[in-house]
């Protein structure tokens, strides 16, 4: 299996609106990221999917500014 493959099942969430933000970001933006964030991404899907929504919707803030830039990036996925 891909490293793609393996990190599109992980993308496979319990919200359906998690599953497509994730899923997006990993198709238009991932392979192009720098290896940081490609990192982050990582470290995201390790993550619960309550803590992942609460940061997409802006209720809360990761506490790194690396994650922060991140969250911020996946949430415009939304609005492109």
């Amino acid at each position: 299996m891909s490293e793609m493959s393996k990190l599109r099942w992980r993308c496979r969430r319990g919200m359906k609106e998690l599953d497509e933000l994730l899923t997006r970001y990993l198709e238009q933006h991932y392979a192009q990221a720098c290896a940081e964030e490609q990192q982050l991404f990582q470290d995201l899907l390790e993550m619960q999917d309550p803590e992942i929504y609460a940061y997409m919707i802006g209720r809360e803030r990761p506490r790194d500014e690396a994650m922060h830039h991140l969250v911020q990036r996946i949430a415009t996925v939304l609005r492109t």
